[in-house]
């Protein structure tokens, strides 16, 4: 396999005759989760070997391990099954006002769309959509429409069709300044873009472990700012109480929780088969980001744009683009003709709208590229 430097494409089993740029869907999970999966099962099929170790111990070290991923604090962090539970739970603990606005984005994720338009007509509130711009990026436009009746700021970090660029730095502070509340879903971008934390000060953010962080499916984070650390959960599942750990005096029922984000922990959060998994992806998650990620990533999308404007394929994501996932838009009537041209040739891709969505990880392989530059350029032959 012809990899380009730094490329981790051994740690994977991914065969070498197969191009995967659809982690932007499903990553695939490294070789050393598979076999924490593997071990797990085994495990699993003896129960009376299961402790507090893995009841409590091990859960705690896969928050501390995202935690260090995203370089704040294990408090702040609550371990969750999907960005749809975590969003449900900014939902429950964020407020507004009949005529306000909750600020989302066109074409966001239906997840996300879904979470607010339920909670506008409960509170009786207004859903503001802002538009994809013809010109400039998303983040102007999103300030142009920040006003003091926006009550919630409802944005991702990277738009999921075709890798737009929002700057929650500026888009923060704008919401900062009307008092509007910011719930941020990073699924597509957390693992990749660093969040600078002091400057976005988010209320809530939310991010699946399946995608950019190479976890299991089903075990999701959740952070949440220490205003509302004293929240509401969405369950109140044993394992949130303060001396849950103790079996013996489960029935010694307690009304405190356990500290910072750990109440709105979701129930069956010990999940034995996976939990190991997500660790080991985790761990090395935080080497790679420690020789900077978003900068390899970016040079693999890099050359396919390059090749792509020359081909004369549209960039979807517009002039601010993350590094690490790219759109190319294509005429409606090429779609079906360039699936078939990538099936053909192995490359996996995701299409969303009328984006070609590519996206690459640390298993990319110099071949990989090569690979899906010639099918670009058949693509651009069939919609021309």
């Amino acid at each position: 396999m012809n990899a380009p430097a730094g490329s981790d494409r051994s740690l994977f089993d991914i065969p070498e005759d197969l191009a995967y740029f659809n982690c932007a869907s499903i990553g695939p999970m490294p070789r050393s989760a598979q076999a924490e999966i593997a071990a797990a099962a085994e495990r699993r099929g003896r129960p009376w070997t299961i402790s507090n170790v893995e009841w409590m111990d091990e859960v705690e070290e896969r928050r501390g391990l995202f935690a260090a991923v995203a370089g704040t604090d294990p408090e702040a962090i609550a371990l969750i099954p999907s960005a749809s539970y975590g969003l449900a739970v900014a939902a429950r603990n964020l407020q507004a006002a009949p005529g306000q606005h909750i600020l989302v984005l066109a074409d966001d994720f239906p997840s996300d769309v879904y979470t607010w338009r339920s909670f506008a007509a409960r509170k009786g509130c207004e859903i503001l959509t802002v538009d994809r711009p013809e010109q400039g990026g998303w983040t102007q436009a999103i300030l142009d429409r920040l006003d003091e009746r926006v009550a919630i700021v409802a944005v991702p970090n990277v738009h999921w069709t075709d890798g737009a660029f929002i700057d929650l730095a500026r888009v923060g502070a704008r919401a900062r300044e009307i008092g509007a509340a910011l719930a941020v879903d990073a699924s597509q971008s957390f693992g990749i873009l660093p969040v600078d934390w002091d400057a976005v000060r988010p209320d809530f953010l939310v991010t699946v472990g399946y995608k950019w962080l190479l976890g299991p499916y089903a075990l999701g984070y959740l952070y949440v700012d220490e205003a509302h650390r004293g929240g509401e959960p969405l369950e109140e599942n044993w394992l949130l109480r303060e001396g849950s750990e103790d079996f013996a005096r489960l029935v010694d029922y307690v009304d405190a929780y356990r500290p910072g984000a750990r109440r709105y922990d979701v129930g069956q959060r010990s999940a034995f088969e996976l939990t190991r998994a997500a660790s080991a992806s985790l761990r090395l998650m935080l080497g790679w980001q420690a020789k900077d990620l978003a900068g390899r990533l970016g040079a693999i999308t890099g050359r396919i744009e390059a090749e792509a404007r020359r081909l004369g394929l549209r960039i979807g994501s517009g002039p601010e683009r993350a590094p690490h996932l790219i759109g190319l838009e294509l005429p409606a009537g090429a779609m079906e003709k360039a699936a078939a041209l990538f099936r053909d040739a192995n490359v996996h891709i995701s299409f969303r709208g009328r984006a070609v969505r590519i996206a690459p990880h640390v298993y990319t392989s110099e071949s990989d590229v090569e690979r899906l530059l010639g099918v670009l350029a058949r693509v651009a032959e069939a919609a021309g």
